[in-house]
């Protein structure tokens, strides 16, 4: 039998990207391995997780692991320690970081080398300590995880000293949750969160990578040409939103300024944070989906999106050409506004592209699964183990 810990710290604070990550792994490698254990470890530092609603797999459970003052230098001392007393076969760092001196094999989750490529969109001192840390934990590592084969490329370009044997492309999935729903079901939420009946979604943590501004500057002219159209039409009565799901990140000023200084800045909602179930909601009922980062490492929200059957316009990234695909998104340069304007005006003025574009969209996404992901990361597991004991 196999016993596995995973980092849980991701788990403590409201989910984003790393935290579902994190917890859809963990339930489908217990579901995978059955006969295996795995446990979701955190310091008692840390906010208590409840996944008491989860339903979680009997063979994965949450250890909250009490530390004292010497403890709570998790990575160096705290966890190293519980992972001796435990004697876990492996851990699982599914958040950059691992300890440097493990008594078990380690396997490192590398979601992006954003602070590396894009510095500038990070705060400094957490750019910097990234690209310190880094460096040290790829070297340390028994067997690295990238969430795509652009970032696999990536790490080996950054880190020479890396065996390319070492590092594994597995492609993250969009969770079950993420369905079309019918537009009536999606209403109350609609009318909860002050969102009106045509919109533009995007959603993720509001921060410079994702790359806002343009969308702002291209709503901007769509919204006016689409005015234009209605007043026309004797429609003036229905005006295009854009709509914003995600929590409050970092160096956002600027953003808040484009906006304040626009002519359209009542039609620019931010809905804060958002459930899965509300989420779903947003997804399905929104014209048209996009996602205009600088930088992706996999891009969860498309592929989410994708899933309920919204329309994606994204970025012309690595990342999102490898999981997104040229027939199932319409793909623009990150910060042509003018070009993100023309996919938008295209999509808003064809509905038989639209119904091509989501069915495109829901074929894609489908090819993505976490089942899949557990078993590419337990073989990932196996070889991490084989390697160790062969060097001892």
């Amino acid at each position: 039998m196999m016993l596995t810990g995973l980092d849980a710290i991701p788990l403590a604070e409201p989910l984003t990207g790393v935290g579902h990550y994190t917890f859809q792994l963990a339930r489908a490698l217990a579901d995978a391995a059955p006969s295996d254990e795995f446990e979701l470890v955190y310091p008692s530092f840390c906010p208590e997780i409840d996944l008491s609603g989860a339903g979680l797999p009997t063979n994965l459970r949450a250890g909250r692991i009490p530390v004292g003052t010497l403890g709570k230098r998790w990575w160096l001392v705290g966890l190293p320690r519980y992972a001796r007393a435990r004697r876990l076969s492996l851990f699982h760092g599914t958040n950059y970081e691992i300890p440097l001196r493990a008594p078990c094999p380690t396997v490192l989750t590398i979601h992006d080398l954003s602070a590396f490529t894009h510095r500038r969109t990070h705060l400094p001192r957490h750019a910097i300590r990234q690209r310190l840390r880094l460096s040290l934990m790829t070297r340390a590592a028994t067997e690295i995880v990238t969430p795509t084969e652009a970032v696999r490329r990536e790490v080996l370009e950054l880190f020479r000293a890396v065996d390319p044997a070492k590092v594994t492309a597995i492609h993250e999935a969009p969770r079950e949750i993420f369905r079309p729903l019918a537009r009536a079901a999606a209403e109350e939420t609609l009318r909860r969160l002050g969102v009106g009946n045509d919109f533009v979604l995007a959603v993720g943590t509001v921060e410079p990578r994702k790359n806002l501004t343009t969308l702002v500057e291209a709503f901007e002219e769509v919204a006016r040409a689409d005015d234009e159209r209605r007043d026309g039409n004797g429609e003036g009565s229905r005006r295009l939103t854009l709509v914003v799901a995600g929590r409050e990140g970092w160096l956002t000023r600027g953003l808040r300024a484009r906006i304040e200084a626009s002519p359209l800045r009542e039609r620019v909602r931010f809905t804060g944070y958002v459930s899965d179930e509300d989420l779903r909601a947003l997804y399905s009922a929104c014209l048209a989906f996009v996602y205009p980062s600088l930088y992706e490492g996999f891009g969860l929200p498309p592929v989410e999106a994708m899933s309920c059957g919204a329309c994606v316009i994204a970025s012309r990234v690595a990342a999102h050409r490898e999981v997104l695909g040229e027939e199932a998104a319409l793909l623009v340069e990150p910060e042509d506004a003018a070009g993100l304007a023309r996919a938008l005006t295209t999509l808003l003025g064809d509905e038989g592209s639209r119904l091509r574009l989501s069915e495109a969209g829901r074929r894609r996404a489908a090819r993505f699964t976490w089942a899949r992901a557990a078993r590419e990361t337990l073989d990932v597991y196996r070889r991490a183990i084989e390697k160790r004991a062969s060097n001892l």
